[in-house]
């Protein structure tokens, strides 16, 4: 039986890796970012870009594409000063977005993480893996992203193609 879900392979987005004291990125790259998240393992989002949470003094900053050169001059990474790292690692990725009634039983098939709302909030952002990767999960309206490292995004696309028929 397939499940009633829709899914696609987005474009490149344009994303940062962002590592350091919370202080620190704020004074150096504050008015160019959503909000610090408070939480570990959440997103907060706005002016069309999130900020994940990932780890201690770890940020990803995630944006569409044609954001990129706005966000490199905003963040001017070669001349962040030594207490933080500012690295634009937009190519690294390929995301997918899983949306439909069904994209929870479609992400449990991938993906070990007990994504219910009781447990990954509307707001969550973590790394896990999926279909035996590394992978990336965030919400997004009516289900989920999924990002994988690029060199993989081929066969998780045919994983995907294989669970959703």
């Amino acid at each position: 039986m397939p499940y009633d879900v829709t899914f696609d392979r987005l474009e490149t987005q344009a994303l940062y890796d962002l590592k350091g004291p919370c202080a620190a990125l704020l004074a150096w790259a504050g008015d160019a970012l959503p909000p610090f998240p408070d939480q570990p393992n959440t997103k907060t989002e706005a002016g069309g870009a999130t900020l994940m949470f990932i780890g201690p003094d770890h940020w990803l900053l995630r944006a569409d594409l044609t954001r990129e050169d706005a966000l490199d001059a905003a963040l001017r990474p070669a001349e962040a000063p030594p207490e933080i790292s500012l690295v634009r690692v937009s190519d690294t990725l390929a995301w997918f977005r899983i949306t439909g009634p069904d994209a929870a039983e479609v992400m449990a098939v991938a993906c070990p993480l007990d994504l219910h709302a009781s447990r990954f909030s509307p707001d969550g952002a973590s790394f896990t893996e999926a279909f035996g990767l590394r992978a990336f999960v965030t919400r997004c309206a009516g289900g989920f992203d999924l990002a994988v490292e690029q060199s993989f995004g081929p066969m998780v696309q045919d994983y995907l193609t294989r669970v959703t028929s």
